[in-house]
């Protein structure tokens, strides 16, 4: 083997393609990107431009907002707890909670927990720890002799200095007012 016979292995070097180098070779004049134009420079990026004339994206009517302050709970219906139960998809001999629900399936990860919510009746007694209950699933786990302890805290924004912003401060003065009025 001699130094002008040493090559790289077949198919590991590929050669970057010449462009623009007259139009015998194939790619010359515009170089195989069609027309002059913003679609022949470089870093450009024309997506969405309908030549001056009004947008899709802006001719179609927006609807509707998402709040970003709502609160995201996985919700359980009674019902389906107590098909769940009779099922020995959840054992009541010890407190139940968010990760025992979430263990047998029976609701999504969720941000905040787990709310109760329905009415249907309850036929066994149990003992549950969840974020948030409706009064009807609250009634109809008390009325089958169990208990119900919700546990989610809304959070208070507070300013920097650890103290409540303006709105939080308005909210508990009318809170209190509230509270006088219906006291007297």
């Amino acid at each position: 083997m001699k130094l002008n016979e040493i090559q790289n292995n077949p198919g590991s070097h590929k050669r970057k393609l010449k462009v623009g180098r007259g139009s015998s070779s194939g790619l010359g004049k515009t170089s195989g990107r069609g027309v002059k134009g913003a679609k022949a420079r470089t870093g450009t990026k024309v997506y969405g431009f309908e030549g001056g004339q009004m947008p899709l994206y802006m001719r179609l009517p927006k609807r509707g907002f998402k709040n970003i302050f709502a609160n995201d709970f996985a919700e359980l219906n009674v019902s389906r707890l107590q098909r769940a139960i009779d099922a020995k998809k959840i054992y009541t001999s010890g407190k139940i909670t968010d990760d025992a629900l979430l263990h047998a399936g029976l609701v999504r990860s969720s941000k905040h927990g787990v709310r109760l919510i329905g009415n249907d009746p309850m036929t066994t007694k149990i003992d549950i720890e969840v974020a948030g209950a409706s009064a009807g699933a609250k009634a109809a786990v008390e009325k089958a002799g169990g208990t119900l302890h919700t546990t989610f805290v809304k959070r208070v924004n507070m300013k920097k200095m650890g103290e409540p912003g303006k709105r939080q401060q308005r909210r508990t003065k009318a809170a209190e007012k509230r509270a006088a009025r219906a006291s007297t």
